[in-house]
This record gives structure tokens, C-alpha cells and sequence, in this order.
């Protein structure tokens, strides 16, 4: 990408294009984890901001600038679910305006709450299986992808996957029998 080698050299507008580029994309990886549209607007300006003080370690040898920034943000919402911040405070959500009808809100909640669930079951784990999880399911990253993000061999991302995968059915399979 020519915006890369212009951001480099501080040409203010490939950095607004690269970021106008990849926004949507890192905004609803980040919101997929949130379900809250200002912390996901303000982690995904983290990214960006991150991206932009960091890029000139940008390496376009060692994985693709994609993934690389993606690696950024994976790391930024972990440490969000590490913070003080969060482990302190009551995190307040809020819902769209558009409710729609009461079956589709009751849905919606009860979606909110399955994933708010997970979460918090997944930000009890090790930092390298909350990566692996975080871009499967909400990056929707393959294998090989993770892999390469990560910097460990596709078998130890598969391994971990499914070890977690199998840890959070468990935990959710109990919660329902209480």
C-alpha cells in the first residue's frame, strides 16, 4: 500500500485514508466485543491513534499491515478488559433508540447478555487464548490467519480454540443448570 510509505514520512492525508480504509472494519471487530457503540468509537480511535505513533515498527515482511493492525487491536481490548476502568466501574449500555417491536428487543437482550456473559468468562483466561478466541469468533480470522497474527504455529491456535471453546461451553452449560 503507497498510504503506508506516506504515512511513514507523515503525510497527513494517507494517514486520514488509511484510517477512513480500515475504520468500519476495526470499529465492528471492537464492537462486536463491546456491544457499546461509544466505548467501541473510543477504543477504535486507540487503534488508530496507536497505529499512527507505532507505524514506522510496521514490518510488511513479518505479516500484512491488516493483520498487524488488527494485532493492535486485539491488544487494546484486552487491556480495556483489564483496566482498572473496567474491573471498577460499572459499565453503564446502552440500547439503540431503534427498539422495534418487543419480541425483537427481548431477543436483542437476551443476545447482549449471552455474549456480555462470555465475555466476562473470557477475560478470565490467559491473554494469548482471549487473542485466539476475540479473532475467531469477532474477527472471523481463519486459523492460519491467527497464526500469523499471533506469531505461533496454526496447531497451538487450533489447539487453544477449541480448548476455550470447550471452557466457556462448560461454564455457560453450568450457569444454566443453577
Amino acid at each position: 500500500m503507497k498510504w503506508i510509505a506516506k504515512v511513514k514520512k507523515s503525510d497527513h492525508d494517507a494517514a486520514n485514508q488509511l484510517v477512513s480504509f480500515y475504520y468500519k472494519d476495526v470499529y465492528t471487530y471492537i464492537y462486536r466485543q463491546t456491544l457499546n457503540k461509544e466505548l467501541a468509537m473510543d477504543l477504535t480511535q486507540e487503534v488508530f491513534i496507536s497505529m499512527l505513533q507505532s507505524i514506522h515498527s510496521y514490518d510488511e515482511r513479518k505479516a500484512s499491515f491488516r493483520t498487524w493492525l488488527y494485532r493492535i487491536a486485539t491488544n487494546q481490548i484486552v487491556n480495556y478488559y483489564r483496566s482498572k476502568y473496567y474491573k471498577y466501574s460499572q459499565v453503564v449500555t446502552e440500547m439503540d433508540n431503534e427498539l422495534g417491536q418487543e419480541q425483537d428487543f427481548t431477543m436483542k437482550l437476551e443476545y447482549k447478555e449471552d455474549i456480555e456473559r462470555i465475555l466476562a468468562l473470557l477475560n478470565t483466561f490467559e491473554t494469548s487464548a482471549q487473542q485466539i478466541f476475540r479473532l475467531k469468533l469477532f474477527g472471523e480470522y481463519t486459523f492460519a490467519e491467527i497464526a500469523a497474527v499471533i506469531g505461533v504455529a496454526e496447531s497451538t491456535v487450533k489447539t487453544k480454540f477449541y480448548s476455550t471453546l470447550r471452557k466457556v461451553k462448560k461454564e455457560l452449560a453450568g450457569d444454566a443448570h443453577e
